[in-house]
């Protein structure tokens, strides 16, 4: 399988392969996929079809995509997720039988969120003799560092090489805290600031601002117990309800947009979202996809706002407490369920 400098040149090639595997890290195959569905649309890919080939997914329904006509374009983009990278036999000889005779002015996408030595077999080699089969392995501890400073730049900051030591020894080789570190320093630091070690320890351990991004981050997650423990933590330490509640507002609003989004991956352009958040909002999704629930919530925060400005009745810890449970436990919060 091709590596990640193989891609990058493949993403600015003429053409699009007629088959692409995408496999390995998650954060790095959620990337490259939307990359590759950009690319797509760029090149006149103006149809895509999602297949998610999970339990009981009927691999008949790929050959049937690739046989019916387009309504809408003449190009079209077939998006099949594959996150275990085991079709299965059924699902092995489908993928093979595409490969030996590709549809017209179709691209299949395939992209696989585990991968290893052991995942390769017939179906994947049919892809990489077809069209192109990438492994995204995540970097290896000494080249976390660079990944990270690399991360920062795409972001308009950059960091010595000391203070990039210490973030990546902090995110212990989790590439999403680390593409999360580097989000919530965009937020605090200006473009174009240059982070020393100092200056990278006193925002990244900064514990009020940190923690609410972290709070915001589990509850994003659906993890209630360790975000009712970051927020006893935070209400310790004597911070605020107010601003905690901005921060959560401004999510809130984010996750209806998407809900309501006719195409989730054009919500996330349209908010303009790296893809290490857009992750967390599709998690988040997946558990209330209804608008209806996320508009609720923004009531519900509204009322709170109210509370803390005394124009309405309630003590706003609670009701707060209460919000963040209900959006984590989206099945037995009635007050946003009708």
């Amino acid at each position: 399988m091709r590596g990640a400098a193989d891609w990058a040149r493949a993403l600015h090639a003429p053409q699009l392969p007629p088959v692409i595997l995408l496999a390995g890290d998650e954060l790095l195959v959620l990337e490259a996929g939307d990359a590759a569905r950009a690319r797509a649309r760029a090149l006149g890919f103006e149809e895509r079809t999602r297949l998610d080939a999970e339990t009981g997914f009927d691999w008949n329904d790929l050959a049937r995509a690739g046989a019916g006509l387009s309504l809408f374009a003449t190009r079209r983009l077939l998006d099949l997720r594959l996150p275990t990278g085991r079709p299965g036999k059924d699902g092995g000889e489908a993928l093979q039988s595409w490969c030996a005779a590709p549809a017209p002015d179709t691209v299949l996408l395939v992209t696989c969120q585990e991968w290893s030595k052991k995942h390769e077999a017939a179906w994947s080699q049919a892809i990489e003799s077809t069209g192109l089969a990438v492994h995204l392995q995540a970097p290896r501890p000494q080249e976390l560092p660079q990944w990270l400073g690399q991360r920062l730049a795409a972001r308009g900051l950059s960091a010595e090489m000391d203070a990039l030591d210490w973030l990546a020894a902090r995110v212990e080789g989790n590439l999403l805290a680390g593409a999360q570190e580097v989000d919530k320093l965009a937020l605090l630091v200006p473009a174009g600031t240059r982070l020393d070690r100092e200056a990278l320890e006193q925002r990244v351990g900064d514990s009020a601002r940190y923690d609410a991004f972290q709070l915001v981050d589990a509850v994003l997650a659906g993890e209630s117990a360790r975000a009712l423990r970051i927020l006893a933590g935070l209400r310790a330490e004597g911070e605020e309800v107010l601003p905690l509640l901005g921060l959560l507002n401004l999510q809130l609003g984010i996750a209806a947009r998407l809900a309501a989004a006719r195409d989730f991956e054009a919500g996330v352009r349209a908010e303009h979202l790296w893809q290490a958040r857009a992750a967390q909002f599709r998690r988040a999704l997946a558990r209330a996809p209804q608008p209806r629930f996320w508009q609720r919530a923004l009531v519900w925060a509204g009322r709170i706002d109210r509370m803390v400005k005394g124009r309405e009745a309630g003590e706003p810890w609670r009701e707060f407490e209460r919000l963040l449970l209900a959006l984590m436990q989206p099945r037995s919060a009635a007050a946003l369920a009708s």
